[in-house]
């Protein structure tokens, strides 16, 4: 996609995507910097409806590094200047608060009182740390978030790496192994590369790509699965028939990540994912995501999130971007119906700045309640927007 070729043709998704930064800019990140930060400059992990912090409800430690990767990336992308000041206030609220026994590894919960009521390591909450991190020493020059990833890195590997490839969940026992955190390990080694340009990043980004190829993607169904026994061999129960199409969207835009860094053909993949994740997931009543759906494409789960959408439209993109140039304009009207139905039904809420986090099967919102977590779904798809109303090309 060249610049010319955006300015020319998708005027109507250039404005769509326009207003949505602004809505990020001036109306969601002056809620989340004000309302969603307590007075150690911690996050909340949710905001009631009428844009109060929910006070009474447990802190999970990743939603902290999400918020530093928020802040790092609005400060770059110059939506708020006072960034550093935001990922510091958060740095020191985890090592003050969430420290465990001299470990790389934060705790895994606290409770309102920000005391660790769940110790473990979590597999998912060192990717979104390792994320943090990159963007931190992408943004910041932060060298001590690089020491920190690279001992991350170290842990893992010596405590929670899994047999036949990939990571175990955790620290913790668990009946199954998931893509879902190594997905976003995959998005973590990638930007750890993209920014420090040190091949281990990308020869583990690597490790996890053979992953998808042998295992996450099932080639006889054409989708991506969720759930695996422990030697990632495929499970026979329920578990083994959920799809989730808003990560088949994800990884979409990852697979292009990848490709654009190593030269990898991925456009069979991408293809697939994207047309299987519409063709099983999307309610074409609304056009929302449902949140869960089968092997042979029934529903689940007739609730639908906010943060699929985020997916669904990043996935667009990316594909308008980088797919063949005759599918270009369905991927950019895929855009802007991604788009519209996000703003529409989620970015409604009655604070200015917050969303709704869900709705049922009657289409009637059933979460009101704004999860902190989601903001980082919501920025990572403004930087997606943002690349392609500015035709880059690259990673960043």
């Amino acid at each position: 996609m060249i610049a010319a070729l955006v300015d020319t043709q998708y005027q109507d998704l250039i404005l769509d995507i326009q207003e949505y930064l602004g809505w990020l800019q001036n109306h969601a990140l002056p809620l989340w910097t004000h309302k969603g930060l307590d007075d150690q400059g911690a996050a909340y992990e949710r905001l009631l409806a009428n844009g109060e912090a929910d006070l009474n409800c447990d802190r999970r430690v990743r939603v902290q590094a999400r918020q530093m990767f928020v802040f790092a990336a609005a400060q770059k992308n110059h939506w708020i200047n006072n960034g550093m000041q935001l990922v510091s206030g958060l740095d020191s609220y985890v090592h003050n608060h969430a420290k465990t026994h001299n470990s790389a590894i934060f705790a895994h919960i606290l409770d309102k009182d920000n005391q660790v009521i769940n110790q473990s390591h979590d597999l998912y909450d060192v990717a979104f740390f390792l994320l943090a991190y990159a963007w931190r020493y992408h943004v910041f020059n932060d060298l001590k978030a690089l020491d920190y990833a690279n001992k991350l890195l170290q842990q893992i590997d010596t405590d929670l790496k899994g047999q036949a490839g990939g990571w175990q969940e955790g620290s913790y026992s668990h009946q199954y192994r998931r893509q879902n955190p190594h997905m976003h390990l995959f998005e973590a080694f990638l930007t750890l590369y993209s920014v420090t340009k040190d091949a281990k990043w990308l020869a583990k980004a690597g490790e996890i790509f053979s992953l998808f190829e042998s295992t996450f993607f099932d080639n006889k169904q054409q989708v991506l699965l969720e759930f695996f026994n422990q030697d990632w061999s495929y499970t026979d129960d329920l578990k083994g028939q959920i799809i989730e199409p808003g990560h088949m969207f994800e990884w979409v835009w990852l697979l292009r990540q990848y490709s654009l860094l190593t030269g990898t053909p991925v456009d069979n993949y991408c293809h697939v994912l994207y047309h299987k994740g519409l063709n099983y997931g999307l309610d074409k009543s609304c056009n929302l995501i449902f949140d869960q759906v089968g092997l042979n494409g029934t529903t689940l789960k007739q609730t639908k999130r906010c943060w699929p959408m985020t997916e669904w439209l990043k996935a667009a993109l990316t594909q308008a971007t980088y797919a063949k140039q005759s599918d270009t304009h369905e991927y950019a009207k895929d855009a802007q119906v991604a788009l519209s139905s996000l703003t529409r039904h989620f970015l409604v809420a009655t604070c200015s700045g917050s969303y709704i986090d869900q709705y049922g099967e009657g289409n009637q919102v059933i979460s009101d309640l704004a999860p902190s977590s989601t903001l980082y779904h919501l920025t990572m798809a403004g930087l997606e927007a943002q690349r392609f109303i500015k035709g880059k090309s690259d990673v960043f």
